[in-house]
């Protein structure tokens, strides 16, 4: 009854505002002096420098608070592929995200397409007008070879948020359930169930971080080297850098002794017999949406002494808004050029940071999205990241927030 009241009254909203999202203008247009300032002919002065000095485009336009949000409907939320038209209400209410977390102007974007190159090549025609690229519920593996191509093309960042934004909360959170029960990144044996964008990029992100025996189950079982048939070209090379001990069978098999879950797939994949044989006080991370692998009752009950989610009804969310606010933040301010894997690890670390020794435990190892420190301290350490890798154009210099040229 909850879901279909939420359903309905959802509907409603959309109908009655016709839309999420609106413009506004920044400057009053009430004399013909206004106007004069802010079209014909005043605007041909900036204009000019801009053609002179491209990047004036940064100080003088909207450019440096605007991120579009980019799809091709192909894997949108748990509805799948329903097209670039229906991802549109999603596509909207992440824009709101970024407007009420960060404060970032954004447009929703769908593209009507599916063919790589030509999803690339129109994204990069009209990049130009804005400082970061968010790609949104594209389906794997098609995702991987976009992101990159768009990353090799362009100046700006390229972020898939299905990725890396689900990484990089992840990680803060798993870090704090692994001090919370005494284990260590580098030696803590994880399952990770599902081997789409999400799995795949959380298993690659948890290696760079120092972890080292992860399992990456796809429907067929482990990704494991040397059984290849029904992998694609990204799970064959997921397979080569994962699973250290050679691990085969399904997902019941290779939990055993397992120190912690990870699930990003489908509901109740993971039983309470599973978490029962994983090794002792496992951590779960059970973030399939709506419904997940397994609900944290039975996980608990099990013997799961940290449990976390994707839901906002259970302690220990993991939310993507914990994420992609700041993270572009912190790059819109320094106008980097992208998002690397140094400005991500900086992400996470200063996510896990907002739990202190003394807050922390089962029900608390990240904090809310509504917590006013995340988007700050996430965008601050993201900032100083991108200026010590080299891929700011700029530098902050005090609160006022004057930048200057790097």
């Amino acid at each position: 009854m909850v879901a279909d009241n939420i359903f309905d009254r959802s509907l409603e909203m959309h109908k009655k505002l016709k839309g999420k999202l609106l413009i506004e203008c920044r400057v009053s247009i009430d004399s013909m002096d206004d106007l004069a300032l802010v079209y014909t002919p005043g605007v041909a002065e900036p204009c000019r420098v801009i053609e002179n000095d491209p990047e004036a485009l940064w100080d003088l336009t909207i450019k440096n608070n605007l991120v579009a949000v980019i799809t091709d409907g192909t894997s949108v939320l748990g509805l799948g592929d329903i097209g670039p038209a229906a991802s549109m209400p999603v596509m909207e209410g992440k824009s709101c995200l970024f407007k009420r977390f960060a404060g970032i102007d954004s447009f929703p974007i769908a593209v009507n397409t599916r063919d790589v190159d030509d999803f690339v090549d129109t994204v990069s025609k009209i990049a130009i007008s804005f400082g970061g690229i968010n790609l949104e519920d594209i389906s794997a593996p098609r995702c991987f070879e976009i992101e990159r191509k768009l990353q090799e093309k362009l100046d700006i960042p390229v972020f898939h948020d299905d990725q890396h934004g689900t990484a990089v909360i992840a990680l803060a959170a798993y870090k704090n359930a692994l001090k919370l029960t005494g284990r260590t990144l580098e030696e803590a044996r994880l399952v990770i169930n599902g081997a789409g964008a999400a799995g795949s990029s959380i298993a690659r992100y948890f290696l760079s971080a120092g972890a080292r025996d992860v399992i990456v189950c796809d429907i067929n079982g482990a990704l494991c080297t040397g059984y290849t048939e029904g992998m694609t070209k990204a799970q064959e090379e997921l397979a080569a850098i994962t699973n250290p001990s050679g691990a085969k069978g399904s997902l019941g098999e290779v939990i055993k002794g397992a120190d912690s879950f990870l699930g990003v797939s489908r509901s109740g994949l993971l039983t309470g017999d599973m978490v029962k044989k994983m090794g002792k006080a496992p951590i779960i991370f059970a973030m399939a949406n709506p419904t997940p692998e397994i609900f944290p009752e039975e996980a608990l009950a099990a013997g799961a002494a940290v449990v976390a989610t994707g839901r906002s009804d259970f302690p220990n969310q993991v939310n993507n808004c914990l994420g992609f606010p700041g993270i572009f933040r912190g790059a819109l301010d320094v106008r980097a050029r992208r998002i690397n894997e140094e400005m991500k690890l900086a992400a996470s670390a200063a996510l896990a940071a907002l739990v202190t020794e003394k807050e922390l435990s089962s029900n608390y190892i990240i904090p809310s999205v509504l917590d006013p420190r995340v988007v700050p301290a996430v965008a601050e350490a993201v900032s100083k990241a991108a200026l010590a890798t080299g891929v700011a154009r700029i530098k902050l210099n005090g609160s006022d927030r004057c930048v200057s040229k790097v």
